[in-house]
């Protein structure tokens, strides 16, 4: 939970005890649950904090997630007397906690709380948290919160010169826009982020930029260049031997290809595509899905047409299994 204890730290009053201040005693996990009864207020939230921070660290979740509550319900009661990072880290140890049980609607919304307060203190810590929050929003498919929230990170990122941090946001808030089908809109993002992922010299970053470029355009039905982005993207993870995202252009190549009207070609490099996907121990359905109803739309223009169906048949009866 690094980032609620790197609140802890910051944040004004925080310190557990007079003991400690010196940073030469060791307080222990025994000590802290021991001291408990003895201490009221801030003390006591700063002690459920500092308990639940330790026992997230060994994955015991639920615990910490009860104790991190607890710090929270006594900050809030406090009210004025409490500094607002502490009830602020307080929602976000809730927040790591409820992500790490999969909650994941019920940790972002945890999260915003505290992105709400840390942006009222104007503490330095509030832009880590909300790109944090911005992709447990993505995570949950809500997708237009992913967009609100990275919108006002770029913003800040920009303004503090962190070109790399707007690049990412962009990045995130152009995958969200391609979720929502809004690939004009993505397509710009994707572009903005590549602007800066090249300025970086990030040339992985770049070529990510491109597959995804190639894949708006093609969507847009821009066909050579989205053959262009493609073929980018595709020579940047052959050269890196990045086999993984190698297999994601290939995908993006043989769409391009088949709408610039090269089908025969465009199915080749599909089915190099397939047996990849294919051979791969844990199998991607939906994906295998996607390259075979794109082979089949291939064959269709090739005057195939019984091939096609078969393989169109075939897909039917696996996209009811994973429909159900």
């Amino acid at each position: 939970m690094p980032a609620p204890r790197r609140a802890r730290s910051e944040a004004e009053g925080v310190a557990l005890s007079e003991d400690d201040e010196s940073g030469d005693d060791i307080v222990t996990e025994e000590m802290l649950w021991e001291r408990i009864p003895e201490v009221e207020g801030l003390e006591r939230a700063n002690t459920y904090y500092e308990l639940s921070a330790r026992i997230y660290a060994r994955g015991q979740y639920d615990e910490a997630l009860a104790l991190a509550e607890t710090a929270r319900d006594i900050y809030a009661e406090l009210g004025p007397v409490a500094p607002s990072d502490g009830l602020a880290q307080a929602y976000s140890a809730i927040g790591y906690n409820l992500n790490q049980l999969k909650r994941m609607n019920e940790a972002a919304t945890a999260m915003s709380k505290a992105v709400e307060l840390l942006r009222e203190s104007k503490s330095p810590l509030a832009i880590d948290l909300a790109c944090t929050l911005g992709e447990w929003w993505f995570g949950s498919k809500e997708y237009e919160k992913t967009i609100e929230c990275m919108t006002d990170c770029v913003q800040e990122h920009l303004v503090d010169g962190n070109d790399s941090g707007a690049a990412n946001d962009l990045h995130l808030i152009g995958c969200a826009q391609r979720e929502l089908g809004d690939f004009s809109q993505a397509l710009e993002a994707f572009t903005e982020a590549r602007s800066l992922f090249k300025k970086l010299k990030e040339v992985i970053n770049v070529a990510r930029c491109d597959q995804k470029i190639a894949h708006c355009l093609s969507e847009l039905g821009q066909g050579e260049a989205a053959l262009s982005a493609a073929q980018k993207s595709l020579d940047v993870f052959v050269t890196a031997h990045d086999h993984r995202r190698e297999t994601y252009s290939l995908l993006e190549l043989g769409k391009a290809q088949i709408l610039t009207g090269q089908p025969e070609e465009g199915m080749l490099t599909l089915e190099r595509v397939l047996e990849v996907a294919t051979d791969s121990e844990n199998k991607d359905f939906e994906f295998i899905l996607e390259v075979e109803r794109r082979i089949a739309g291939a064959l269709r223009e090739l005057g195939r047409i019984d091939e096609a169906a078969e393989i169109e048949r075939r897909l039917t009866a696996v996209s009811e299994v994973i429909e159900e």
